[in-house]
């Protein structure tokens, strides 16, 4: 029997290839942002808030500038690459912070405060704010507390009427071993509460936006976030298909080769992800190369109109050099070098015309001389696929349950064709893409009987130029004008 459907849907078919030559965009990050900084961070854990800038991330989830911190709070890495870049900002962006001041924090400890001018500092990026407290005093009335996320320092006020010189104050610290990759992949739970990577489903509901690219920067090296990234990337709000961006790990890959295996053996082979590595340094500040090969693609997008046909590869981003390690001697590779990577589907970065660039066209499935679907060669070719079958789904979903009258069916078909030709007039889809109500042996009489029908469309997805190449050949022909003669006569 024929699976039961009541709604919408979009899928992606199979392949119809004549020939292969081998040779409105919405982020969402997951991860770990230092709401224990706030002192209300309860509308900030496990579910996807919405930021427009640097402020605004500042004041939802927290926010650290130094990329030393990163490693702990691996959301501010995203915010500072989407709003402090030198190449320009560009949101919002939606991010799930996982860290759980209420879960993750650890014993009780005390510092001595030492008051000057009645003011104390103390240099904490991994306080509980609202742990805080002086025995025998209270906040609001004996003193005040403020924090500085340039510096990493509690500023406490004294502004009771009896000046305090040294005295003990006590506080939690986060316990950063608590949170795991299990923590960042989340779960739902009985009740239907999710949280980590399964609360993706929340953005549509919450924000009437339907996720375009998934990316957890510092957890994505992982094989099990990764993983569950790409599972939850297939059919979100069992609707939705989105993109993922990761990396591989540098801890343990200090080789093109090296990096190479790390992703044969670990599975980072899905047509549905963007695999980068290493990592890029921007003056001291250390990215992950996935981050910033997501900020350009959504560069991309948003100059298209949102129509995701670009590939970010060969767009500057703000960097100057590749990073391994602070024990890496490594600056860059050549071209030829990369492309070793990008043969194995492998997104890297190469220095070109002034800039450093994003180097690497492929989805995570391509491997040279390897076996791939023709979809999964470009990045382009996924995602505009992802791009139509989730504008179907938008426009349609009205309809369901109205009669499914001749006259609604022509209507569908019109309008899904008019948006395949008005992709053709920009560039996106190259050929003569078609849509059809299917009906034959891949519909079963029970999906009649049921009221469910399938649309089919083809399209081929305009690919990028991938390599140009030039033959420049020596002639003689020319010395002939040196002696007044005809080109090809006799000198």
């Amino acid at each position: 029997m024929a699976e039961y459907k009541y709604g919408v849907y979009g899928k992606i078919g199979t392949d119809i290839v004549q020939s292969v030559s081998r040779a409105s965009v919405v982020p969402v990050y997951f991860g770990t942002a230092p709401v224990n900084l706030l002192a209300d961070y309860k509308d900030a854990v496990n579910t996807p808030v919405k930021i427009y800038n640097l402020n605004e991330a500042r004041e939802k989830i927290g926010h650290f500038s130094d990329s030393a911190l990163w490693g702990k709070y691996t959301l501010c890495e995203a915010v500072e690459a989407h709003f402090n870049n030198e190449g320009g900002n560009i949101g919002p962006i939606y991010v799930v912070n996982v860290l759980d001041p209420d879960s993750h924090a650890g014993e009780e400890v005390t510092e001595t405060l030492v008051f000057a001018n009645r003011k104390a500092t103390l240099a904490e990026t991994d306080i509980i704010m609202n742990t805080f407290a002086i025995d025998g005093k209270v906040q609001g009335t004996d003193y005040t507390i403020s924090y500085n996320t340039a510096t990493g320092v509690l500023t406490v006020t004294d502004i009771g009427e009896t000046p305090m010189g040294e005295i003990e104050a006590s506080f939690k610290r986060i316990n950063f071993e608590a949170i795991t990759a299990d923590t960042v992949i989340g779960g739902t739970d009985s009740d239907g509460i999710t949280t980590g990577i399964a609360s993706v489903r929340q953005v549509y509901q919450n924000y009437d936006a339907i996720p375009t690219y998934l990316a957890a920067p510092g957890w994505s090296e992982t094989p099990e976030v990764y993983n569950a990234l790409v599972a939850a990337s297939q059919g979100i709000n069992d609707h939705w298909s989105a993109f993922v961006f990761a990396d591989i790990p540098t801890s343990n890959t200090t080789t093109i080769a090296a990096a190479i295996k790390w992703k044969e053996d670990n599975g980072y082979t899905s047509g549905y992800s963007k695999v980068c590595w290493p990592k890029v340094r921007s003056g001291d500040t250390i990215y992950h190369l996935s981050t910033l090969a997501l900020v350009e693609k959504i560069r991309c997008d948003v100059r298209n109109n949102n129509i995701p046909f670009e590939t970010c590869a060969n767009k500057a981003i703000p960097a100057s050099g590749l990073y391994i390690s602070d024990s890496s001697k490594l600056v860059g590779y050549d071209r030829p070098e990369a492309n070793k990577l990008t043969a194995a589907g492998i997104t890297t970065a190469i220095y070109w015309e002034g800039n450093w660039r994003v180097w690497g066209d492929h989805t995570a499935a391509y491997i040279d001389g390897g076996d791939y679907t023709a979809r999964e060669i470009f990045d382009t070719n996924m995602l505009m696929l992802f791009y139509i079958a989730n504008e179907f789904q938008r426009e349609w979903g009205s309809t369901i349950d109205q009669p499914m009258t001749l006259a609604l069916r022509d209507t569908i078909l019109n309008r899904e064709q008019e948006k395949l030709d008005a992709l053709i007039s920009v560039g996106a889809l190259i050929g003569a893409p078609t849509v059809e109500l299917t009906y034959g042996e891949s519909t079963e009489a029970s999906d009649v009987l049921l009221a469910s029908f399938e649309w089919h469309v083809s399209a081929t997805i305009t690919p990028p130029l991938k390599a140009a190449t030039v033959t420049v050949s020596y002639t003689d022909a020319g010395f002939a004008v040196l002696y007044g003669t005809e080109e090809g006569g006799e000198v």
